[in-house]
């Protein structure tokens, strides 16, 4: 298949090749018969061809995972376990693994997310980050009483501001 830009022309060239598929098993047939798709001892049906793509292109993409993967390993064998759960230390590996999964499957013109990259998701998770919880400070309400002093507090200190305020300026002088 002869490379194309990323703009779209991978949608055509899917669309051309679900096309000659069609016309290879007589659905598209306009009353007369397609030539050059029949099924002798030279030709393959266009069927066969496009499974065959297809086997090849999910052979690549598990190639690439798999390469993906044993880097993930790599870089988490230099994290060590009290650090696995630390998001500052393991976003640089887990970010890579899925920017590798991801321009893999864009570099092939295959579907992201698909089921081969989530089963890599999954065992990362699974073997790694199985035992993370989430640490943050649970933040409660303050007791009662506490809340109540805040809230009032506030509210007493505005009529004393008020009055101060008025009693100043009841001076009669001219404030600069």
């Amino acid at each position: 298949m002869a490379p194309h830009a990323q703009t779209g022309s991978g949608q055509l060239s899917r669309g051309l090749l679900l096309l000659w598929a069609l016309l290879g098993t007589g659905l598209c047939h306009v009353g007369t018969e397609a030539e050059g798709f029949g099924q002798d001892a030279r030709t393959r049906p266009p069927i066969a061809m496009f499974n065959q793509l297809a086997q090849l292109l999910e052979e690549r993409y598990t190639n690439i995972t798999q390469y993906c993967w044993e880097m993930f390993v790599d870089l988490m064998r230099n994290v060590t376990a009290s650090e696995l759960c630390e998001w500052k230390v393991i976003s640089r590996p887990y970010s890579m693994l899925q920017a590798c999964l991801e321009d893999g499957a864009d570099h092939l013109h295959y579907g992201y997310p698909n089921a081969l990259a989530e089963r890599f998701i999954f065992q990362s998770h699974h073997r790694y980050f199985h035992n993370c919880t989430r640490e943050h400070q649970v933040y409660l309400d303050p007791p009662e009483d506490v809340l109540l002093a805040m809230i009032i507090a506030p509210i007493c200190l505005i009529p004393f501001l008020v009055t101060l305020v008025i009693w100043r300026s009841k001076d009669g002088k001219a404030q600069p």
